[in-house]
């Protein structure tokens, strides 16, 4: 069973206030848009299908949870991520290469001796798990 994450009644109240300040501009940018391009509901479904790719992706079992670790680290390397999370070698391997393809995570190799390789978030990545924690907030309540 995972912990989830205790807060104080004022810090929630400041979570949900900034949320709250954040999807209002949001909400208010999406509606310049619409009216800026005239966009129908079938031209905004065909603009945004490439999300659900996307979407995928982080969904995947273990792709948040390497992304929200190396948000927290800032840089980490294949066993260091391994071992924070329990995962097996392989399937790290592959959501890494996937991360990796979407750009979410930059793959830095350092020939040293000894060869070290090391992952870090690109822009992409960084605003994808800062854009989720909303959800995960709203979700864990």
């Amino acid at each position: 069973m995972r912990s989830r994450l205790s807060l104080s009644t004022e810090l929630r109240i400041l979570i949900e206030s900034k949320l709250e300040q954040t999807l209002n501009g949001i909400e208010s940018t999406f509606s310049q848009i619409l009216k800026k391009q005239d966009l129908t509901p079938i031209e905004l479904k065909e603009n945004i299908k490439n999300l659900e790719e996307n979407f995928s992706i982080i969904s995947q079992k273990w792709s948040l949870e390497i992304l929200y670790t190396l948000l927290l680290k800032k840089s980490a390397g294949f066993g260091e991520i391994k071992k924070i999370l329990g995962v097996n070698s392989r399937t790290l391997s592959d959501k890494l290469k996937t991360l990796k393809h979407y750009e979410y995570i930059d793959r830095k190799v350092d020939n040293g001796p000894p060869l070290r390789v090391q992952y870090s978030l690109t822009d992409k990545g960084k605003n994808t798990v800062l854009l989720a924690l909303p959800l995960l907030y709203y979700s864990s309540k």
